[in-house]
């Protein structure tokens, strides 16, 4: 099949056209002289029909011109829209290539850099953000070594959750809604996050499985519209879901440890079934669930709903 640049017209080509054009006219008006210039009266009136004729064909020539320029000027804007498509991509990938090279720069200050080369990319390029997102959820799923020893480390790691909160924090009549990133998804699966605050946000997913939490996870008044698992996280401080909305059912906290005090306050409709408690801290379960103690583990109660057989935590 011809290509598109076959399909082109050529300089050659209309040159040759307009040649032939010529030769037809020559000849036409030859005829015409020849055939009706003799001067009577049906003469006249054949030429005056004649003269109509070629004023059509003339007119339609002019609309055939229009054409072509029209079609010579779409592709130039075409070519142009092509060609700053193209400058925008390259642009975009030598910034995210620096970008991602500075995470991986032995030096803090470096990496802070990257982090918020990347937040001012997703900012102007809508079409990349998830991709970003991905870096900086990767970037945390990085292995982590001592919080209190790594300080400039943590640093680092917690901008990167502050850059999440800032732009994933739904929008209201006080707060406009340009820095916000709709249809997010996060994965933190096998992190170890600290001081993690997402809350208010308008989460897509979040995938936490095997998470480790240190100091405060707080969700407060977040809605995930898709999916939440926190299947196998573990909450080793405080652990703050009140007014969590979780779309669906869409929650799974199966395995999730909770070992030190939670609040899941008194409209979250959390599923927790699977999940268990260490004894000895001040907690507020969802509506319908209540802790029990664990036969296999001793100091620690499982998370049943009130209405399952089985022994209180209260007796």
């Amino acid at each position: 099949m011809p290509n598109d640049l076959e399909r082109v017209l050529r300089t050659r080509t209309i040159l040759l056209w307009g040649a032939g054009l010529l030769v037809v006219a020559a000849v036409a008006a030859t005829l015409l002289l020849t055939l009706l210039g003799g001067g009577r009266p049906e003469d006249s009136a054949r030429l005056d029909a004649l003269k109509t004729a070629a004023n059509i064909v003339v007119g339609t020539g002019g609309a055939a011109a229009l054409l072509l320029a029209a079609r010579r000027q779409r592709s130039a804007e075409l070519d142009l829209v092509q060609k700053d498509h193209d400058a925008t991509e390259r642009r975009v990938t030598e910034i995210y290539g620096k970008a991602a090279d500075q995470l991986g720069s032995d030096k803090a200050p470096v990496r802070l850099a990257g982090l918020y080369a990347l937040e001012r990319l997703a900012g102007g390029y809508a079409e990349h953000r998830q991709t970003i997102v991905n870096v900086l959820c990767a970037y945390l799923r990085m292995p982590f070594g001592d919080p209190e020893h790594d300080l400039e480390e943590l640093q680092v790691r917690k901008t990167a959750q502050r850059i999440l909160l800032l732009h994933l924090r739904a929008p209201s009549a006080d707060q406009p809604g340009e820095a916000f990133w709709p249809d997010i998804d996060l994965d933190f699966s096998g992190a170890h996050l600290v001081g993690l605050t997402l809350t208010h946000c308008s989460i897509r997913s979040i995938s936490c499985h095997r998470t480790v939490f240190s100091e405060l996870a707080a969700f407060r008044g977040t809605e995930f519209r898709t999916k939440a698992v926190f299947n196998r996280a573990r909450f080793d401080d405080r652990a703050d879901f009140r007014g969590t909305v979780f779309t669906g059912g869409c929650e799974s906290f199966n395995g999730a440890v909770f070992a030190g005090p939670a609040n899941f306050g008194t409209k979250s409709a959390a599923r927790l079934a699977g999940a268990k408690a260490k004894q000895g801290f001040a907690r507020t379960w969802p509506s319908g669930w209540e802790e029990r103690p664990d036969a296999a583990e001793p100091g620690w109660m499982e998370l049943t709903r009130k209405d399952e057989p089985g022994e209180p935590a209260a007796r």
